[in-house]
């Protein structure tokens, strides 16, 4: 059998795209066909599955969001800019209303979590990731002394991702930009106090 020749990172941002927009359960296999332009017999010799599709996309979808997040911080004068300009685009996102800006990340744990254990943990592992890099970012800006070392870089990393969580779901029933921009700015004064 020939192995299947297609752009595997365009077809997973496809695919992203395509359960983003939908949700895992509702995305149909005609669906996937029309995002990716590949016959269901294609995805199946590729990624096994609908679910391996999905498993494979939640992997492209962390890639190209790390890549993301690094990029904030190779222009900034300082790791604190870069968080700011980095929450400052979250807020864009939120207030942009494209299903392409959501978190493919929380969309299937809440979706998928209590029903597949491997996604479960993908997206766990995905997200403890970011955290981590935050908190990195919180590190230099304390060793930057750009943010006092009064509470650890940790505690900072912790309380800024469960503030971008509130104002990804806060904007889904409150998309104002005044508001979101003020929640925000209230959220990176408070967590480098």
């Amino acid at each position: 059998m020939r192995s299947a020749e297609f752009d595997k990172v365009a077809v997973l941002r496809a695919a992203m795209q395509a359960f983003l927009n939908k949700g895992y359960t509702k995305t149909s296999m005609q669906d996937l066909k029309q995002a990716t332009g590949l016959h269901p017999g294609s995805i199946y010799c590729a990624f096994e599955n609908k679910r391996g599709l999905l498993l494979a996309a939640i992997s492209q979808y962390n890639q190209d969001r790390s890549n993301e997040f690094c990029a904030f911080f190779i222009n900034s004068d300082s790791s604190k800019q870069g968080l700011e300009t980095y929450l400052e685009h979250i807020v864009e996102e939120c207030l942009s209303c494209d299903t392409s800006k959501a978190c493919l990340l929380t969309k299937a744990l809440n979706e998928l979590a209590e029903q597949d254990d491997e996604v479960q943990t993908l997206i766990s592992q995905q997200l403890e990731a970011w955290q981590a890099a935050i908190t990195d970012k919180f590190a230099r800006a304390q060793d930057e002394g750009d943010i006092s070392d009064e509470r650890s870089a940790e505690c900072r990393g912790r309380y800024f991702v469960m503030g971008i969580y509130g104002l990804r779901t806060f904007a889904n029933t409150h998309p104002e930009p005044y508001t979101l921009k003020k929640l925000a700015m209230q959220l990176f004064k408070d967590v480098c106090a």
